[in-house]
Formats: structure tokens, sequence, C-alpha cells
């Protein structure tokens, strides 16, 4: 046992990623002091939190034993020794990549270029946090693994598709986590476990091995609990690979952390994009919204009720890129074992690919204008992340296509508009509901503005202070 660990007490579940960094830096205690204690918790959860498809211990420990070197030898890192999880959509070499599905997958060989990134500023990666099948669902449930819980009712789905990843976070199990978002993922499960979530400008994190994912719908983006966590984690695994279809100029995420964002123009949106299915907001949720709206106004910015007009082009734009999305990564994975529903969906992909797929993303241009002309009187908007709170997790199970299509759209319209402009996004944690679930909201931008977004969010944290906030464990 090294001295560190011997004068210092155990790494606290309380502890978010620029803390641990800076513990295991300094040398209070040991990257395979937090790393085990990490894999200690994650294990002892599995059984009712369920927030794992794959644990790395044997090779995460020897990881933190590689990390606990080369911090003796003085070598410093962003991440260094810091345990942190991946969703189960992202490829690490040696391990399975099974997306939520069933079936009997061989190990990846190389990793994707985000954990490439993440390993070299040394974090330490403990598992991959479960995801729904292809990431189609606001839900992460699946045959092949069950139900992920959610740490603040144990009824609920944490969302979805980062529900692993956004339950590990909120259960103190790792510090931050990576998800993907292609209509919501990071964000909804940010919102229904208060926590922050990035969904960043297309291509900022890149999606190699694939030169984009879900025709340009998908991006990778940080769990945290607070904003300077997720910063820090947007920075360090942001960047492009040479084979990336997506290359925005970079940014500094960590530097907008703490800056003054100005005064700013806020529009506050409480309008459903287009769906055909029924939907509606609940009224608590809006409520949270607006007592939000009013934060940002003793703040100094100017907040204006007013509705974004998303027009329906840009649901004729999703609906093709998302279908046949999942037909290209589901035919890519013959082996998996998949509900009917995927089946569905990957056909109806089939069917809408080539000129209707073609035709959508010709339209991207357009909605860009025509929704960007919005921004010439306002800065951001102002938005209900979801229209509920977190359902009760089993109210997936064994219904069909249509039943499915209007449970995740009335619980979950208002995000993937941005999935098809490409534009970033952060959901912020906006208070609880009357029984304790938590609600969250959108800050939306144009092109390249999580400088902007993750400063005002900075800014609401320092006032609305949601860090603090933690669920009773009960897993």
């Amino acid at each position: 046992m090294s001295a560190p660990d011997r004068i210092a007490p155990k790494p606290s579940a309380e502890l978010g990623l620029t803390e641990m960094s800076s513990a295991i830096a300094e040398g209070r205690f040991s990257s395979v002091t937090a790393v085990t204690d990490a894999l200690d918790r994650i294990e002892a959860s599995q059984p009712t939190l369920n927030a794992f498809r794959v644990v790395r211990r044997e090779a995460a420990l020897r990881e933190a034993a590689e990390a606990d070197a080369h911090l003796a030898a003085g070598i410093r890192l962003p991440l260094l020794g810091v345990p942190i999880a991946v969703k189960d959509d992202t490829d690490i070499a040696g391990e399975i990549t099974a997306f939520g599905c069933g079936g009997e997958f061989g190990p990846k060989t190389e990793d994707a270029e985000s954990v490439r990134r993440l390993r070299a500023a040394g974090a330490v990666i403990v598992g991959k946090a479960n995801t729904c099948e292809l990431g189609q669902l606001p839900f992460t449930s699946g045959d092949a693994f069950g139900h992920s819980r959610n740490p603040w009712d144990r009824r609920r789905t944490p969302g979805g598709s980062s529900g692993g990843s956004a339950a590990a976070v909120a259960a103190g199990l790792v510090p931050a986590a990576l998800g993907s978002d292609g209509a919501g993922s990071v964000r909804i499960p940010a919102s229904w476990n208060n926590l922050v979530g990035i969904k960043p400008q297309r291509g900022r994190i890149s999606t190699w091995p694939h030169a984009e994912a879900f025709y340009g719908l998908t991006v990778n983006g940080p769990l945290a609990r607070t904003v300077r966590d997720a910063a820090l984690l947007l920075d360090v695994a942001a960047g492009p690979h040479s084979g990336d279809l997506h290359t925005p100029a970079p940014i500094d995420a960590s530097a907008a952390v703490g800056r003054d964002p100005g005064k700013l123009r806020i529009a506050l949106s409480l309008r459903i994009p287009f769906t055909a299915t029924k939907t509606a907001l609940d009224p608590e949720i809006a409520a949270a919204v607006h007592a939000l709206a009013t934060t940002l106004r003793g703040l100094g910015h100017t907040v204006t009720v007013t509705d974004l007009h998303y027009g329906l082009m840009i649901g004729a734009s999703f609906l093709p890129r998302s279908m046949a999305g999942i037909h290209l990564v589901h035919r890519a994975m013959p082996e998996a074992v998949v509900d009917p529903r995927t089946t569905a969906n990957s056909r109806l992909g089939r069917v809408l690919g080539g000129p209707v797929l073609a035709a959508a993303r010709r339209a991207e241009p357009l909605l860009h204008r025509r929704i960007g002309s919005f921004f010439d009187d306002y800065d951001l908007v102002l938005a209900p992340t979801t229209a509920t709170p977190p359902p009760i997790a089993e109210e997936i199970d064994g219904i069909g296509v249509g039943a499915t299509n209007s449970l995740i759209t009335g619980a979950c319209p208002y995000t993937w508009p941005w999935n098809v402009l490409g534009w970033p996004s952060v959901n912020v944690p906006a208070g609880f509901t009357g029984t304790g679930l938590p609600i969250g909201a959108q800050l939306m931008g144009t092109a390249n503005t999580e400088p902007m977004l993750i400063s005002l969010a900075a800014q609401l944290e320092s006032e609305r202070h949601w860090e603090r906030d933690r669920p009773t464990p009960w897993w």
C-alpha cells in the first residue's frame, strides 16, 4: 500500500471529476484506490441499479496501477488515474460493443477515437454503461440486460438512451461519463437524473470508427453533476479523426466556466415540435422552466416568452435519417438478437433510405437558414428538455410499435430538432416535481455556441447549486 493510501481517506462517491483528478494528482489517494472504490460501488449496485453492461475490473485495475506509476514519475495529465464510464455504443479494444442488443459478440480490436482521447488524457475506463437497443428509446431497457433504474426512484427509468451513463453518475458510481445523443439521448437522462448533459456541435467529439453516426443525427457528449466537470470531459474527449465528415473549429469549454456570459437575449419557448401523436407539457415542468427563467432575469438577462416554430420540414428530415441509421447499424450487427420493434424500425429504415434519405439531408441547409433567422433577435432558446417526469421503467415492456412511439413521443418531444440541425444544446437541472423527481431544461444555441451555453449554465449553477442535491442511496 502506498503512503497516500495509508494517510488519506477512501475516495468518496461525492467527488466530481475535477475534484477527483486533483485529489489523485496531489497524492491524497492513489488511482488504484479510486478505481477499486468505483468498481466496488458498480458491482454492489448491479443487481438493483443495473447501470453497466461491461465491467472492466481486471483491465481497469491494471490501467490504474500504470497511472500510479506515471504519477510517481512526475507525469501529469488532465484525468490521470480517474475512473470514468462510456456508453455501450462506443468501442473499447478487447471489449464487446453490444449496443443494447442480445447475442454473442466478438471483442473490438481498436478503441473508438473518443476512447483513445480519454486514454491519452489518463482516464481509466471502468466499464461500458447500459443503453437500449441501437439507442432508439428514452428508456434504458432490453431483453439482454433488463431495466436500468433511476437513482432518484427505483421504479422509474433513468431515461435513455444514455441511461446507464446517467444513472452511474447520479448514483456516484463514477464522477462523469460519456454518452451519445441522436434525439436527446444525453439531455433526456441528464434531465431525469439532475445532471448537466451537453449535446455538442456535430463533430465536436469524433464518432470514429464511423465518419458520422446515424446520418449526422448522433453526437457524443458528457454527463456530469457540475458544468465544470462536463466541460472538462468535453475538452478531453473532443477532437477529430482524419476520417470524420464533420470537423468544427476547436473550442475551450473549460475556459467558458466562470466567464461572464454578458447580458443575453433569451427566448423562452414551451412550444412542442410537431408530432404525429398526442403530446402535452406537464404543468410542473412548465412551472420549473418558468422559475428558471425568473432566475435568469435576476441575473440580468432578458427573457421573452415566445414560440420557436419548428415547422414540418424538420420532422420530415429527422425520420428518414433516424430510421435509415437504425437499419445501417442493425445490418452491421448480424449476430444481434433484437426486439421485434427494432426489426420493424430497421425495415422502415431500409425503405426510407436512398432518395428519401438524400432529400432529408438536402433539407438541412434550408432548416439552418429558417430556424437560424429566429436567432436574429435572440442569443439562445430556453425550453423544457422533456414533457413529463421519468416514466415507470416497465411501461416500455410488451407493447407494439405504435404504442411505443406514442409513449416515447409523449414523454420526450422536445430534443430531437437540434439533432437535425447539428447545433449544441445543454441540459441543466431545473428543480424537482412534488414527488421528488428531477426536471431539466435545455439551453439551445446555433452553430458552435457551446462556450456561451456553458458560461450561462455555470452562472445558473452558481445561483441554483443543483450539484448539492443527491439521491438517497437505495442501490
